[in-house]
């Protein structure tokens, strides 16, 4: 019943609208030809295609010195941030569900000030003020991490929130029923059906974090902008083409992720597919494991 709802929820384009969306389609695809050839001949008039700005990263000292230690910061650093952002986002969005409201209202509390504030203040503030209370330097790898942390495990809570909230009544209910503790049906079916749900989600934010470990440059986190932009530049006097390049690399990292969430999620909905053989019907209204 659901399967037929979902093939009818919008009309199939007919023959005029496909032709319509072809043209449409063609002269989008010439106007970004037309723009890319602009700025390549732009590019081109000001000597930025020259074979000698371009000839460093031929070299291999060039990326053993400046490029793949950069990228190896920022992989770091992006790396143990997603990590205790996934596990902040987890905790907090169980503690704004939480039905003691000592726990709730201080966690949501915590969320909506660190979504709050800008992370480049973030950053300034763990890596200048912790100091005046650890009476201790801060490291720049923790200052950036933590920053990273705080502001995208916050964004993460409230999606795992969402996405706890969109499990039907009914999942938790059954679990309920069958004498499972408030802990346990969050562990065991709310949580996993959230994460699975807002994946999309939780994969855009984590892109975003690996963008944002580039503001580590502020602190002066030896990153890829750092390495790859700044030094690079300052030694060779190609600015636009280090851009150009760690941009590329930054577009490569960033899609692997994607197509790692990607994989992780079919490799999900396999898991989690019902078997195909014949199965006993169960008595009417008697829930069974396979309805949670």
């Amino acid at each position: 019943m659901s399967s037929n709802t979902d093939a009818v929820l919008y009309d199939h384009p007919g023959p005029r609208a496909r032709i319509r969306n072809g043209v449409l389609t063609v002269l989008f695809g010439v106007v970004l030809l037309g723009l890319a050839y602009w700025i390549y001949l732009k590019f081109d008039e000001k000597g930025q295609w020259a074979a000698a700005l371009w000839k460093p990263f031929t070299e291999s000292s060039t990326w053993t010195d400046y490029i793949l230690p950069g990228l190896w910061g920022t992989l770091s650093a992006a790396a143990v941030a997603m990590v205790l952002s996934l596990v902040f986002g987890i905790a907090f969005a169980v503690g704004r569900l939480s039905d003691h409201k000592w726990i709730s209202y201080p966690a949501g509390a915590v969320v909506e000030f660190f979504r709050a504030v800008p992370l480049l203040l973030l950053i300034f503030f763990i890596f200048f003020g912790v100091p005046f209370l650890t009476l201790q330097p801060m490291s720049v790898f923790w200052a950036l991490v933590i920053a990273l942390t705080l502001y995208n495990g916050s964004v993460l809570a409230e999606a795992f929130r969402a996405g706890i909230r969109a499990v039907p009544r009914g999942q938790s209910e059954a679990g309920y029923a069958i004498g499972m503790r408030k802990s346990q049906v969050m562990k065991e079916i709310l949580v996993p059906q959230a994460a699975r749900a807002m994946l999309p989600v939780i994969v855009s934010q984590l892109v975003v974090l690996v963008k944002d470990t580039a503001l580590g440059y502020i602190i002066s986190y030896p990153e890829l902008l750092q390495y790859g932009v700044n030094n690079v530049a300052a030694n060779f006097g190609n600015v636009i083409q280090a851009a150009i390049v760690v941009a590329v690399i930054f577009i490569v990292v960033n899609s692997s992720l994607t197509a790692l969430a990607g994989w992780l999620e079919r490799r999900t909905r396999r898991g989690g597919r019902a078997p195909k053989g014949p199965q006993a019907p169960a008595p009417t209204g008697e829930v069974t494991a396979a309805t949670i």
